[in-house]
C-alpha cells in the first residue's frame, strides 16, 4: 500500500471511530436525561476519540467573558470580541486535548514532587508564603489544588517539548554572530527600566462623566498603593490587558525605546515609585518602577549565552508550532457549530 493510501486509510479510520464515539455519546444522553431535567450540556468538538464539552468550554471562557463585559464596548462590537475568544480559546483547547493525548502516548509522568518542586520556586521568585500564594490564588479564582493540576499540565507538555523538539535543536557560533550584529542597539548597555502597569481602558464612545468616573477609579486605585498596597496584587484585580494575571509585569525597555510620554514621566522616578495617573491613547494607566537597571556594554562572548538561549526558544517555539500543525493533520478533529 502507498503511504498516501495509507494516510487517506488512517484518516478515514479516525473520522469513522470519532463519529462513532461521537454517536455513542449523544445515545447514552439521549436515552438516560436525568427526569424532568433538560439537557443544558453538549459537545462542542471532538478530537480523535475524546471530546470537548460546552460546560468546560463555557468555564475556561468565564473568566475572559467578565473581562470583555467591563471594557464597556458598543454591543456589536463586544459580540465579535466574544466570538472571536471563544474560537481562539476552543482552538487552544483542542491543542491542549493533542499534546495531552501525545504525553499519554509517550508515557511521560509527573510526580507530586515534581509540582511540589515548581510550587517552591514560584514562591521564591515572588517571596510569597504558603499563605500568600493561597490567597493570591484565592483572588484568581483558583484553590492550591486546581493551581497544582495546573502545574502538571505545564510540567507534562513541557517535559514533551523537551522530548519530541528540544534535543533535536543546535544552535551554531554563525546564528549567534548573526543574532548579535541584527540586535547590536541591546547590547550597547545603558539604562533599562523594569515596569509594570495598570491600565483601565476608555471606549471612544464614553461620555465625559464615564471619563471621569474611571479616572477617579484610577486614582483611588494609585492612593491605595501609596498606602501600602502591593501593586503587583492591584494589577492582577484591575487592570485591564492581557498581563493583568503576570500582576502587569511588562518586561525591560531600555530609556530610548519608550514613549516621550512614559520618558516624561519616569525620567525621575527610582526603584519602588510609580507615575501618576496617565492618559494615554489606551485608556488611563499607572507605570510603576520594578527596578532600574544600568547595563554595561556586553561583548559577543559575554552576551552568548543571553543570545543561545532567545534563540534557542525562539526555535523551539517555531518548531512546536509547526509539530502542532503536524499532529492536527494527522488527528480527527470536528468542531460543532
Amino acid at each position: 500500500m502507498r503511504k498516501n493510501d495509507r494516510t487517506m486509510t488512517a484518516k478515514y479510520c479516525l473520522a469513522r471511530l470519532g463519529g462513532l464515539i461521537l454517536g455513542a455519546v449523544w445515545m447514552v444522553v439521549a436515552m438516560c436525561p436525568p427526569a424532568g431535567a433538560e439537557m443544558v450540556d453538549r459537545i462542542v468538538a471532538v478530537v480523535n476519540d475524546e471530546v470537548i464539552s460546552f460546560f468546560e468550554l463555557n468555564r475556561m471562557l468565564r473568566p475572559y467573558t467578565e473581562k470583555i463585559k467591563t471594557l464597556n464596548y458598543p454591543p456589536e462590537q463586544e459580540l465579535l470580541m466574544l466570538r472571536k475568544v471563544r474560537a481562539d480559546l476552543l482552538s487552544q483547547m483542542i491543542d491542549q486535548k493533542l499534546t495531552d493525548q501525545e504525553t499519554e502516548r509517550a508515557r511521560i509522568k509527573v510526580s507530586e514532587a515534581d509540582v511540589d518542586q515548581a510550587i517552591e520556586r514560584i514562591k521564591r521568585s515572588g517571596n510569597y508564603t504558603d499563605q500568600e500564594l493561597a490567597e493570591g490564588l484565592r483572588q484568581e479564582g483558583f484553590t492550591v489544588y486546581e493551581y497544582r493540576d495546573r502545574l502538571r499540565e505545564q510540567i507534562l507538555r513541557a517535559k514533551l517539548v523537551s522530548l519530541r523538539i528540544k534535543s533535536k535543536i543546535v544552535i551554531t557560533e554563525d546564528d549567534v554572530m548573526d543574532y548579535y550584529e541584527a540586535h547590536a542597539d541591546d547590547f550597547r548597555g545603558g539604562k533599562k527600566y523594569h515596569l509594570r502597569n495598570i491600565l483601565m481602558r476608555v471606549s471612544p464612545y464614553a461620555a465625559d462623566a464615564e471619563k471621569k468616573a474611571i479616572r477617579q477609579k484610577m486614582t483611588a486605585i494609585r492612593r491605595q498603593i501609596s498606602a501600602g498596597k502591593s501593586f503587583e496584587s492591584m494589577a492582577r484585580k484591575y487592570s485591564q490587558t492581557s498581563l493583568a494575571e503576570e500582576g502587569g509585569d511588562l518586561g525591560v525597555f531600555s530609556f530610548a525605546k519608550l514613549s516621550p510620554q512614559l520618558q516624561k514621566a519616569i525620567k525621575s522616578l527610582k526603584k519602588g515609585q510609580m507615575t501618576s495617573v496617565l492618559d494615554t491613547e489606551q485608556g488611563y494607566q499607572l507605570f510603576y518602577i520594578e527596578e532600574v537597571i544600568d547595563t554595561p556594554e556586553k561583548s559577543l562572548e559575554a552576551a552568548m549565552p543571553e543570545i543561545e538561549e532567545k534563540l534557542f526558544n525562539q526555535i523551539v517555539d517555531e518548531r512546536f508550532r509547526s509539530w502542532l500543525s503536524e499532529l492536527r493533520e494527522n488527528s480527527y478533529i470536528r468542531i460543532m457549530e
